[in-house]
């Protein structure tokens, strides 16, 4: 069964820095390209970058281009979300996802908040 597990959020000030990191389980991490997501309460839920399976490709939403870096180490069975000049309109549940077996797999999720 796949298992993922956000950590790494926290409470931020406007332009500050956080790293978040997925810990996957129960599926090979390095078969499979992963994403975050986010989500406000209330709003739909936003892919936020896109990483293949080796690392050589990532993609991102153009409200996060240039701040935010995924990366990924299969050995630690990890990916990361590096988030530098936070903004308060980052503020939002952060989610790792992996299409896996026919259906879209997310960790519980971790919480950012930017604010001053």
């Amino acid at each position: 069964q796949a298992h993922l597990v956000e950590s790494g959020g926290g409470e931020v000030q406007p332009g500050g820095s956080l790293k978040l990191s997925c810990l996957v389980s129960g599926f090979p991490l390095k078969k499979y390209g992963l994403n975050w997501y986010r989500q406000v309460p209330g709003k739909e839920r936003e892919s936020v970058a896109r990483i293949n399976i080796y690392g050589t490709n990532t993609t991102y939403a153009d409200s996060v281009k240039g701040r935010f870096t995924i990366s990924r180490d299969n050995d630690k069975n990890t990916v990361y979300l590096q988030m530098n000049n936070l903004k308060a309109e980052d503020t939002a549940v952060y989610y790792c996802n992996v299409y896996f077996m026919g259906m879209d797999r997310w960790g519980q999720g971790t919480q950012v908040t930017v604010s001053s």
